[in-house]
């Protein structure tokens, strides 16, 4: 086992590995920018070191001042939670070569499985279900036009490289598709120096459901059920729950399969999540794979029992699975809101500043993931995220009591959050019936939407 890990994140990812890490009796560093002096995660850790200004392509996304700093401290390990450079086939690489575990799948499997097109193509000949579009990556309007136009229009035009929503539009005819293609590709290399891109066929309403997978080095792959994230806004998640009420059992079982031989295909490791969409006639196709720990994964564990953070790190260490698939169970319902500092009214504006107070629910079944406290000042440097706000009910309806106790008493004053959004959508009587698909914001919140 691991004597010391450096936490290559910030925010309640890099406070929750580092409470992982204690329980299991290992010293953790924690890396900072100047923006996060005051961060808590830095006052948990046994160890803080500073690495560089605010920006992230100068701290959080410098790959040799982090692994300087593992070097300095003589840390084993790196966690690089999600986010930053925690899907980044290089610095995977680079720890490799510095003989530092990366807390992850090895760098051959994110650079296969990063790439959207390229994942798309080995799940193709994996025999695994995917959604009609294009096998080989797209680079020109002009040619994605041509192929928009075999597949059938409406179609959605995506970044391989891409993920949080950016690189993606919908294009519903050729006349919107060159502009939408576009625009696409220049968020994609803005935002990931990549103007790879690939498009699929638009499935209309469908659900987003992920599977949480787990593996270790000796071969053997679980699942751990699904996750329905289909509240999302612009591509990005708001909330998701744990089990989808609208899968079967039978379906949970098939599409748990898919999702494990799909980790089996490309030798996986670690943890990590196969995504798929499932339409209104309860098809599912392979939407992507995320190479890393996912935001939601709180939901996960609330149903299983089973800590995938201490889990990652003993796979890492060389253990093999703490559990096999007939262990898992499946035990009530989970969910998880993302409280942000945004102002939904302002088309969900980020909101940075100082918190001047801070009440935060308890009780039984409701867990907070935070890295903040009074008198905090949220830096603008970074995502919006606070918390998350995760609640365990026996069913669903008791789930939604207990988030909506847990709302009603989250008070954060000083900033703008979207604490009353999310209670609004909890409240919605299409969400309380489950009625709900990745359209759903749209649909009855328009007003939010502009």
């Amino acid at each position: 086992m691991f004597d010391k890990i450096l936490v290559a994140n910030r925010g309640e990812i890099a406070v929750r590995i580092i409470r992982a890490c204690r329980e299991m009796g290992i010293k953790t560093v924690a890396v900072y920018s100047e923006a996060d002096r005051d961060a808590l995660h830095t006052m948990l850790a046994d160890e803080a070191i500073c690495i560089g200004p605010a920006a992230s392509s100068q701290s959080y996304l410098n790959m040799e001042r982090i692994l300087s700093a593992c070097v300095v401290t003589q840390a084993d390990a790196i966690h690089p939670g999600f986010g930053f450079l925690s899907e980044n086939a290089r610095f995977a690489e680079l720890c490799e070569k510095c003989s530092i575990a990366f807390i992850g799948p090895s760098a051959e499997i994110i650079n296969r499985m990063g790439n959207k097109s390229e994942a798309r193509k080995t799940m193709m000949e994996a025999g695994i279900p995917v959604v009609p579009g294009t096998k080989e990556p797209v680079f020109t309007a002009e040619r994605g036009l041509e192929l928009a136009e075999s597949i059938g229009f409406p179609v959605m035009i995506k970044a391989s490289s891409g993920g949080g929503g950016k690189g993606m539009r919908v294009s519903r005819s050729r006349e919107d598709f060159t502009e939408n293609f576009q625009n696409a590709q220049l968020e994609s290399v803005k935002g990931f120096s990549d103007d790879t891109m690939y498009i699929e066929k638009y499935i209309e309403q469908p659900r987003h459901i992920e599977f949480q997978i787990m593996a270790d080095k000796y071969g053997n792959v679980v699942h751990l059920g699904e996750r329905d994230c289909s509240i999302q806004r612009r591509h990005q998640k708001v909330l998701e729950e744990s089990p989808c009420q609208v899968i079967s059992d039978e379906l949970r079982k098939k599409m748990g399969q898919t999702a494990v031989m799909a980790a089996k295909a490309v030798n996986y490791e670690n943890a990590g999540t196969i995504e798929f969409l499932l339409d209104k006639d309860k098809n599912f196709y392979f939407m992507e794979m995320n190479t890393r720990i996912q935001v939601e994964h709180p939901v996960t564990e609330m149903v299983t029992g089973l800590d995938l953070i201490k889990e990652q790190i003993r796979v890492a260490a060389g253990e093999p699975l703490s559990v096999k698939q007939e262990d898992i169970t499946i035990s009530g319902h989970a969910l998880e809101c993302r409280i942000n500092a945004e102002n939904p009214s302002r088309n969900f504006m980020p909101c940075p500043g100082k918190i001047t107070n801070i009440h935060l629910p308890g009780g039984n079944g409701v867990r907070l993931d935070t890295h903040i406290y009074s008198d905090y000042i949220v830096p603008p440097n970074y995502d919006s995220m606070l918390l998350k706000l995760i609640v365990h009910g026996k069913d669903r309806q008791e789930a939604i009591a207990k988030m909506r106790s847990a709302l009603g008493e989250l008070i954060i004053e000083g900033i703008e959050t979207n604490v009353d959004f999310q209670y609004e959508i909890i409240n919605h009587p299409a969400f309380q019936s489950g009625e709900t698909d990745t359209g759903f914001i749209p649909q009855y919140f328009s007003q939010y939407c502009k």
